[in-house]
């Protein structure tokens, strides 16, 4: 349920002139307004991240990361030598985990994270996938 409060607008309204001419007055106006709302929109990001990735406690300290943001999905070591991360949250949840995608734990060599958008499918854990 979303409540309304008032709030107020400048609006330019048009009154009639002399001689037919017609001129604009400015008044004050009392309207309804939506507040904010206190849900943030939930998206879901997959993260393809190439380098040297494998091997390296990527996986494992991605599914730590993603917990203490507070994100949702699943990483996974791909056959290509990439890590795919699928995870789901706020948007800036899930701008802190891309940034941390980009650096990695230590001993990894990120070379590039490549970014695409998926539709929300509301998971609500972090796993490491095999």
């Amino acid at each position: 349920m979303e409540s309304r409060a008032p709030g107020w607008l400048i609006a330019d309204s048009i009154a009639p002139g002399r001689n037919s001419r017609t001129g604009r007055q400015r008044e004050w106006l009392e309207v309804e307004r939506a507040e904010p709302s206190t849900q943030q929109r939930i998206e879901r990001w997959q993260l393809v991240v190439r380098g040297r990735v494998q091997g390296v406690g990527y996986r494992a300290a991605c599914c730590q990361k993603a917990r203490e943001l507070d994100l949702n999905g699943w990483v996974r070591n791909m056959p290509d030598g990439g890590v795919e991360v699928q995870a789901e949250g706020q948007l800036h949840q899930l701008t802190e985990l891309r940034l941390w995608c980009e650096r990695g734990p230590q001993g990894a060599g990120v070379h590039s994270v490549s970014h695409s958008q998926l539709a929300p499918i509301r998971e609500d854990w972090f796993e490491v996938r095999r």
